[in-house]
């Protein structure tokens, strides 16, 4: 019988280190396991080269298109941060939020088709919608992060996009008593921007491994802490309305909110397994990850109303140069701005439990048992303050403001009043843009959002071995889901409680001066505003009183989804060429229901009606993986498979906003926007083919082709909404339209990757520990939401990415710097009272580096196990830019984080 051919090397990381659960790795023969473990004690490899060696063994020994990532050593993957490191791979693709890597698209598809598993196991989300944000994981608590490209039947998490599966150590398989702790100090460049900030933090963890009874009772603990500093200078702008006064009608700011940014992201993690294998037919493991995560940001700037403001907030604009349509220098006249001092801060706590218990029932019978609980709880305060000359518009001093576009997105301005002067600035509403409690009596805003997320779920398989024979094995089982998540959104207008005069600051909450020198605008007044907030000093509104789409932005979504499935598993020779694979279907059925609220507006107030919609369905998924070695250590993949990925949650509420009109013209009285509970799944038929060429130990040369043939999209559509089922005594056509996400027409996602790994080693003993990997994705797609209509941007696509890394490890000594390039993509951003929307983001090149030195090389035995490095990640300091349109002047969003560095120690007992 055929196995593919992993030397000694590869057998012995594949034996010590590469344990999946809930994903199992194609199995080696065991007399090739014996010889592994026989020989493992002589085997060496730690640090760069081991991660890249266990990784690339996993991805050789996988019957599905594989990426991975190993943990150099105990309590190091190779970045600071899993996403990071996930944003290196082939096919892989991170967006940036605050500075960070923060959430993924795989093969072109956003974190919307992409399924996060722990251990196999689909996790819970702090998220509005089901995408993980990978920043909630510390990545010193994992020990390796595998990419799943194509499924089997046997993975229960599938996503069109793919599949993340985060996996912690097995203790037992790691064999020996360990204890490991790290700490590193971290600073950001930009300084501490605002006062009551830092730019200095720190990271740090301990993890002891053991084994006790003979071997048979193993446990891992893990504890890590992040106190990390991020800042910001950022420029914001509202858009670019055409100048009303000129008849070539140029593009011209809108309006602007420049601010500056400073953040303290503190998070706890824990970790605990617990094995016990008492002999070779029993296996017993308890898992438990817990993180809990705060994010603190203070916001201060100065928002200023271009030519959207003419009339109320300013006398216009006055253009002085344009260039090709768009005005780039000016004058706004007459202007009044609004100082802020605004304030977001993050809580967020996630809880992963997993029991997991494998019985070899005989040499051909084992059974399978898995139950785990996933919840993830999150709580937003987002708060505006406001300040200004005079309460309301037309009221108070007003600045002659100069702006000139500087050529990458921004605007440099000048300016005559002093806005840092606490006698020129006053609390209060500096523009109407709210009546809460009277004229112009909205001096700030809070949103309070929470989310609450539960995924229960139960797995009993079996797994028939056959003795010969093309087919080794048979696995089938059933698997159990319960999902449940809600989201309330709370948000509340302040008001002073002297409304209507303007208040100044407190003496207490002042402190000193923010300076907004990067865009021109000098110091402005910064105090303590949640201070100011905690002590009782505004008057709260309830928005959803007043605001019809505020009352229907709550929901509770639920799912219940029971996936029956057999995989069976192929072994076998083709004219001579060994063959291994699988073939399976799954059958899904989901029942999924929504509570929700209609509401209207009625006499100036919200009436509300509760709502309780629902569907279910069944999925039939068909795969199959196989793998042809066309020569030793070279082999050809081919992938075909019926894939599913669930429709967002914010998208299944049964809410409905609505108006009624008692006299319409065309025969509609209701009209209105609404969720969809009814809303079916993204399908997908996918088809891979790929090669892989496995040249050394650390060597390989792979080359993917994938079409995605996407059988529907979601769109937000016209659809009829029966109303006379909810107010049945309402007079009229109880059929009314309204907009709310369908599935409509679909479309292609497809692309080639290739990416290769190099030892230079090879070529010259004097190159010996140098290397380098380079992978690239080039992606295409079209989407319609009916025949006729035109392509659609399909959220998360880069056309083009890139990765390269160069490295050196000998001797102790380890260097390496890493690229990752991405073209213009749509990202889904944050948006007005922290929703969510999607917006065109800049093509990108983040550069990180390091440079280490292991003092276990150095031959002094009191140093050994110590280790030293140092980090900068976004060495080239690149900026994070949106922009409107198809004109990238039209900038949204320039973002500079500056860089961060970070030098710490490492020692293993």
């Amino acid at each position: 019988m055929f196995q593919f051919k992993p030397n000694l090397l590869t057998l012995a990381l594949l034996t010590a280190g590469v344990s999946v659960q809930g994903f199992a790795a194609d199995a080696v023969e065991t007399e090739n396991q014996t010889q592994a473990e026989q020989s493992i004690e002589v085997i060496e490899v730690t640090g760069i080269r081991r991660s890249l060696q266990e990784s690339q063994s996993l991805k050789m020994s996988s019957s599905s298109v594989v990426e991975a990532i190993s943990a150099e050593d105990i309590g190091k993957l190779p970045d600071v941060s899993i996403a990071e490191s996930l944003a290196r791979l082939p096919g892989v693709a991170a967006q940036r939020l605050d500075g960070r890597a923060n959430v993924i698209s795989i093969r072109g598809l956003g974190p919307d088709f992409t399924t996060a598993t722990l251990n196999g196991r689909e996790q819970a989300s702090v998220n509005d919608n089901r995408g993980v944000e990978f920043d909630q994981y510390p990545s010193e608590l994992l020990n390796r992060v595998v990419v799943y490209k194509t499924p089997d039947a046997s993975v229960m998490a599938q996503a069109i996009g793919g599949t993340v599966d985060m996996q912690t150590i097995s203790p037992l398989i790691h064999g020996e008593q360990t204890i490991a702790v790290s700490l590193r100090g971290e600073m950001n460049d930009l300084g501490a921007l605002n006062s009551d900030s830092t730019d200095k933090g720190y990271r740090s963890s301990i993890s002891y491994i053991d084994q006790f009874a003979d071997e048979t009772i193993g446990i891992a603990l893990g504890y890590a802490r992040m106190q990390s500093p991020n800042q910001e200078e950022r420029w914001q702008a509202w858009g670019y309305p055409e100048l009303d006064y000129d008849a070539n009608n140029p593009k011209v700011l809108g309006g602007a909110k420049p601010f500056v940014r400073s953040s303290e992201l503190e998070r706890d993690g824990v970790l605990a397994v617990l094995e016990y294998e008492p002999n070779d037919s029993f296996k017993s493991v308890i898992d438990v990850y817990y993180t809990k995560f705060k994010d603190e940001q203070r916001l201060r700037g100065i928002e200023i109303p271009g030519q959207w403001g003419a009339g109320w907030g300013n006398a216009g604009i006055t253009a002085l140069e344009t260039q090709d349509g768009l005005v780039t220098k000016g004058v706004i006249n007459d202007a009044a701005v609004i100082v802020r001092n605004d304030i977001n801060v993050r809580d967020a706590e996630s809880l992963s439990i997993g029991w997991n218990n494998k019985f070899a029932i005989n040499d051909n019978w084992n059974v399978e048992a898995d139950i785990a609980l996933s919840k993830a709880s999150r709580t937003d305060l987002g708060m505006e303050s406001y300040a200004g000359t005079g309460r309301g518009n037309g009221n108070g001093a007003t600045d002659t403001l100069g702006f000139e576009y500087d050529g990458q997105g921004g605007y440099d301005f000048t300016h005559n009043l002093n806005y840092a002067d606490p006698d020129l600035i006053k609390l209060g509403g500096a523009f109407s843009w709210g009546d809460p409690m009277g004229p112009s009596s909205q001096d700030g805003f809070i949103n309070k959002p929470e989310i609450d997320d539960e995924l229960k779920s139960l797995r009993l398989a079996a797994e028939y071995i056959f003795d010969d024979g093309a087919i080794s094995s048979i696995q089938f089982g059933v698997n159990r889901t319960d999902r449940e998540k809600s989201k309330r959104d709370n948000g509340y207008y302040l008001t002073l409680k002297n409304y209507p005069d303007m208040l100044t600051v407190p003496e207490k909450y002042l402190l000193d001066p923010t300076s907004l020198a990067f865009f021109g605008m000098g110091d402005m007044l910064s105090y303590d505003s949640l201070a100011f907030y905690n002590d009782g000093n505004y008057i709260e509104t309830n928005a959803d009183s007043v605001d019809l789409s505020r009352a229907t932005n709550s929901w509770d979504v639920s799912e219940e989804v029971t996936t029956a499935f057999v995989k069976v598993n192929l072994e076998t020779d083709l004219y001579d060429i060994p063959v291994t694979g699988n073939v399976g279907l799954q059958a899904v059925y989901t029942d999924q229901s929504s509570d929700g609220t209609v509401a209207t507006v009625d006499s100036g107030s919200v009436v509300k009606t509760p709502i309780t919609a629902g569907d279910s369905y069944t999925e039939w998924l068909p795969s199959i993986n196989l793998g042809f070695e066309v020569a030793e250590n070279q082999m050809i993949r081919v992938a075909a498979a019926r894939t599913l990925t669930r429709a967002r949650m914010d998208k299944m509420n049964a809410n409905v906003n609505f108006s009624y009109n008692a006299n319409p013209t065309d025969g509609i009285n209701w009209s209105g926007g609404a969720g969809n509970p009814y809303l079916r799944p993204w399908l997908a038929r996918q088809y891979d083919i790929s090669y892989e060429n496995y040249f050394s130990d650390q060597g390989y040369f792979a080359l993917a082709v994938f079409y995605k043939d996407l059988e529907n999209y979601v769109y937000d559509q016209q659809s009829n909404f029966n109303f006379g089922e909810l107010f049945p005594e309402q007079p009229g056509n109880p059929i009314g339209n309204v907009t709310q996400p369908q599935n409509g027409q679909g479309g292609y996602v497809q692309g080639i990757e290739a990416s290769l790994s190099l030892d230079f080693g090879l070529f010259a003993d004097s190159l010996e520990g140098f290397g380098t990997i380079l992978s690239g994705t080039y992606n295409d797609s079209e989407v319609k939401e009916t025949p006729d209509s035109d392509p659609t941007t399909l959220p998360g696509l880069s056309e083009k990415t890139f990765n390269a890394t160069v490295y050196y490890e000998n001797a102790g000594f380890s260097a390496r710097v890493s690229s990752r390039y991405r073209s213009d993509f749509l990202g889904e951003v944050t948006k007005i009272s922290l929703q969510r929307e999607n917006v065109n983001i800049k093509a990108e090149t983040v550069v990180d580096a390091q440079i280490g030195y292991d003092f276990s090389e150095s031959g002094i035995d009191a140093l050994y196990g110590l280790s030293v490095l140092f980090q900068v990640n976004n060495l080239t300091n690149e900026p994070f830019t949106s922009y409107f349109g198809d004109d990238k002047r039209e900038v949204r969003d320039f973002q500079n984080y500056g860089r961060n560095y970070m030098l710490g120690l490492n020692y293993k007992f």
